[in-house]
């Protein structure tokens, strides 16, 4: 069986030539993934601006490679994906789920530029020292919690509490690497879900934050 690609074609008006190159679009990317050697699962498009990432084909697509585990598009050009400051966030969100891009343009996978893996790794920093930031005050909120007298381990029924919460059983290791990796909370309890484990945002993110505390002791 053939991997399977999503295919994103987009057009900036709705004027009868743009119809006709949208048209056109669709069908040499088919023709394009084909000899690739995919099957098309998917193809989304958009009349909109490429400034803009408030595109209603975007938007699906992003949600239906994430439903359905895709990790490969195919676009006329880089710019279908989107021009400015907005294909370089397109571009960034694709990269960190590790989502390879092929063009038409370039036979081949999306070719970026020196500026734009510069670039890329200067998101990739920030939103590292985002992440430190947001948990560091976490942690400090936790910590003046647990100064002023709160126990958490007495909310779960096996610290304690048999009126508290179960404690949900999850791969700590898995967890931490997918951290690493630069998934969210959420990315990553959508993944441990799919793997059979009962796990909330708020459960990997709590579960998280204990053992950095614990790593930090």
């Amino acid at each position: 069986m053939k991997q399977q690609c999503v295919i994103y074609c987009r057009v900036s008006t709705q004027k009868e030539q743009q119809q006709t190159s949208l048209q056109r679009q669709q069908a040499e990317l088919q023709t394009f993934a084909q000899q690739l050697g995919y099957d098309v699962a998917a193809i989304f498009t958009d009349e909109h601006s490429g400034y803009d990432v408030e595109r209603d084909g975007l938007l699906d697509l992003f949600a239906y490679i994430k439903e359905y585990g895709i990790d490969v598009i195919c676009v006329q050009d880089e710019t279908r994906l989107g021009r400015g400051n907005a294909r370089m966030a397109i571009i960034h969100m694709l990269t960190k789920q590790s989502i390879t891009v092929y063009t038409l343009s370039n036979g081949g996978q999306m070719a970026l530029t020196d500026m734009d893996t510069m670039m890329l790794e200067i998101l990739a920093i920030v939103e590292e020292y985002q992440r430190k930031v947001h948990n560091a005050k976490i942690k400090r909120g936790m910590q003046r919690a647990v100064a002023n007298g709160f126990r958490p381990e007495k909310n779960l029924t096996k610290g304690g509490n048999v009126e508290g919460r179960e404690r949900i059983d999850v791969p700590m290791e898995d967890i931490v690497q997918l951290r690493k990796e630069g998934l969210t909370f959420q990315e990553i309890a959508t993944i441990l879900r799919t793997r059979g484990f009962k796990a909330s945002k708020a459960t990997v993110h709590r579960r998280f934050m204990e053992y950095e505390a614990q790593s930090e002791d």
